[in-house]
């Protein structure tokens, strides 16, 4: 038998064509992307918790709201807010960049290298799709002829010989799906505006002109990847690693009944620096006007309320501290020794016009299809 990676390079290089519905990877990783019967009870899918009509993210109610994600036993809460697959396949592959200093990878602690080994994750976790080991999902992929079929032609007929081999595969197609231009369309009023399509309104604009300003806000600092303000392939985030200082979200934890602290990226199995306790993932901001609950823990529901959160480490207006959908003064942060205060204190203080005026340009990285999404 040959290598799996062999093989997948192989796949990847020249794809067979072979009869309909799955002339390709990624129409394989599509098929795969939506099927429910890839999870133990048969009613979850990747796009369960990563819809494609919602920006990839998962617009289900639960008890606790949109903060976190129900399994596929109808039970299981998870502690952290499902993140949107839009545009992931531009961040990199999980990697060091110095002693204590990372950047890429998948989830909001990198804990995954790639899209596939992200892919790979959900179907085996007992709260998500809980199925219960590799073996169980290729006899589930199995039941499929026509997934026989595709896997077959795609990678080999020797692939459902090793179960850990079929898996990969699996994971493989759906990452191919994954960067389809279906992910990321970069046809939002933002991009529509550097195309000379669009104008924004005055108050967008101001908006841009902060957000890109690193004299009067520290947006650009950890949301920009390129130099120039009018990339066109911007994905509004450095892929790095910071703690912010947000809050536990105590009203999860007090219904999933999970104890202690979110470490972040130190609970990445790979990372073990004491000074990265508490960071995460700089999500992009591609869609964020339409991906709430906000944080990795969806501690905030409003996108207004993550501005009016940034600007509480630089104001000393105490009308600005507080958070508006708790009427109390923002609490403070779940791990607060390792915060990335310079960031954080870049930039003086900004006043309701402004905050609002940052809203109104974030709102403008929403992509076409999502738009109807926007609150008036």
């Amino acid at each position: 038998m040959k290598p799996f990676a062999l093989v997948l390079t192989t796949a990847l290089a020249a794809p067979m064509a072979y009869a309909e519905p799955y002339d390709s990877l990624e129409a394989l990783g599509e098929a795969l992307f939506f099927d429910v019967n890839l999870s133990q009870n048969r009613t979850q899918s990747c796009a369960t918790c990563h819809d494609p009509d919602y920006a990839f993210t998962d617009p289900r109610e639960t008890a606790l709201g949109r903060m976190v994600s129900l399994g596929d036993d109808g039970e299981s809460l998870g502690d952290r807010n499902a993140p949107t697959a839009a545009y992931a396949m531009f961040s990199p592959r999980f990697e060091q960049l110095d002693p204590g200093i990372y950047r890429g990878g998948q989830f909001h602690d990198g804990r995954a290298s790639d899209l596939a080994a992200q892919a790979g994750g959900p179907p085996l976790n007992p709260i998500e799709m809980g199925m219960p080991d590799k073996a169980s999902v290729v006899a589930r992929l199995r039941e499929n002829p026509d997934y026989v079929e595709a896997f077959t032609a795609q990678f080999g007929g020797d692939i459902w010989e090793d179960a850990e081999a079929a898996y990969g595969a699996m994971t493989h197609a759906i990452a191919a799906f994954e960067q389809t231009d279906l992910f990321a369309p970069f046809d939002s009023k933002y991009d529509r505006f550097l195309r000379g399509e669009v104008r924004l309104t005055d108050e967008e604009e101001l908006g841009r002109l902060l957000f890109f300003s690193e004299q009067f806000t520290n947006c650009n600092l950890c949301h920009q990847l390129r130099v120039s303000m009018v990339a066109p392939d911007e994905t509004f985030t450095n892929y790095e690693y910071h703690n912010i200082g947000v809050p536990a979200n105590t009203t999860v934890r007090s219904m999933t009944g999970v104890e202690g602290i979110d470490h972040g990226l130190l609970a990445n199995p790979a990372v073990d620096e004491p000074e990265t306790d508490g960071q995460f993932k700089v999500p992009t901001l591609r869609n964020v006007a339409v991906t709430g609950p906000y944080m990795h823990n969806g501690v905030f529901a409003d996108l207004r309320t993550v501005v009016l959160f940034y600007n509480t480490y630089n104001t000393r207006d105490p009308a600005m501290l507080i958070n508006p959908e708790t009427g109390r003064s923002f609490r403070m942060p779940e791990v607060r020794h390792t915060l990335s205060v310079e960031e954080l204190t870049h930039g003086p203080a900004m006043d309701d016009r402004r905050i609002d005026a940052l809203v109104a340009f974030l709102k403008t990285l929403t992509d076409a299809r999502y738009e109807h999404l926007l609150e008036p």
